[in-house]
């Protein structure tokens, strides 16, 4: 028997999450003012409520899951590291694709709290979906994720008009190797890509005097079920679990719509490609939300 390919629902497929359907059911979920000049100034939001204890609580069992390689529905990932770490004393699991696999991971897409912000974030635009992103770091031995900015390895797509978010499955801070930013970072233009989980420094070497001198790391300390959203250029990573705590994240990347393919070339494994300088859409990049529809 054949496992289903959850990329071919559009929709929430369970009832984790409540879609509104009024405009004063959607107030609550709207980014302030304040949030909204936060993250034009420092290119980052971080500390925004995304799941409940009962939403953590499907996500994680989903979670253990889909991390075995033995799942039968493995094959519907994109891409899938036990461990991507160049450090062979240190773990990074990194998977994408996860929600063509589970209804959960599928249908924090159309999560409420995540589609208006993105939404706000990129002007009161039409969200559109990119991919997702599952990172783990176990006890004692979680590896870095280096020094990078997203787009560098989007480039296959443009305009730069991306959005990331990242939502922690645990309670993240430094000791279990808590995302960190480089405020600011985000207009620095494009840099040249670092390999993801090779050298935690590795970055530096592309940057100025002057980007190397305003290289102040802030770590972003969060609550499980909360995210952090960051501009496609901001300059982030993370450090070593050496805690006795796992350090689980999920991320959505999302672009506005209108987005272009950049190359003839396969986007993500398994999807067929967009011609370059044709719009992302269709089956795998389906609108999460557009608030005209919505209105």
């Amino acid at each position: 028997m054949s496992y289903p390919d959850l990329s071919l629902r559009h929709e929430p497929v369970s009832d984790l999450f409540r879609w509104p359907k009024t405009a004063a059911e959607w107030e609550p979920y709207r980014l302030s003012r304040e949030q909204l000049s936060f993250f034009e100034e420092y290119g980052y939001l971080a500390n925004v409520r995304m799941f409940d204890d009962r939403q953590m609580e499907v996500l994680r069992e989903e979670l253990m899951q889909i991390m075995d390689p033995s799942h039968p529905g493995h094959h519907l990932y994109y891409e899938f590291a036990s461990n991507e770490s160049t450090d062979p004393e240190t773990v990074i699991f990194h998977a994408l694709g996860a929600w063509r696999i589970t209804a959960g991971y599928h249908d924090i897409l159309w999560n409420p709290a995540f589609v208006m912000a993105a939404s706000q974030l990129f002007g009161d635009a039409a969200v559109r979906f990119w991919h997702d992103q599952l990172f783990c770091k176990p006890p004692r031995n979680g590896g870095v994720v280096a020094w990078h900015q997203d787009y560098s390895y989007w480039t296959r797509t443009g305009p730069i008009q991306h959005l990331t978010c990242w939502i922690g499955l645990d309670d993240s801070d430094t000791t279990n190797g808590c995302l960190h930013y480089i405020p600011g970072s985000h207009r620095w233009g494009l840099l040249r890509k670092p390999v993801l989980a090779g050298q935690m420094d590795g970055l530096k070497e592309f940057l100025s005097d002057e980007q190397r001198a305003a290289f102040h790391p802030v770590p972003v300390i969060m609550k499980a079920g909360e995210a952090v959203f960051h501009h496609p250029l901001m300059v982030h990573g993370s450090y070593e679990n050496r805690s006795d705590r796992p350090r689980r994240g999920v991320v959505i990347n999302v672009f506005k719509d209108g987005t272009c393919s950049n190359t003839d070339e396969v986007l993500l494994h398994g999807v067929p490609p967009i011609p370059a300088g044709s719009p992302m859409q269709g089956r795998f990049f389906p609108v999460l939300y557009d608030p005209a529809a919505a209105s």
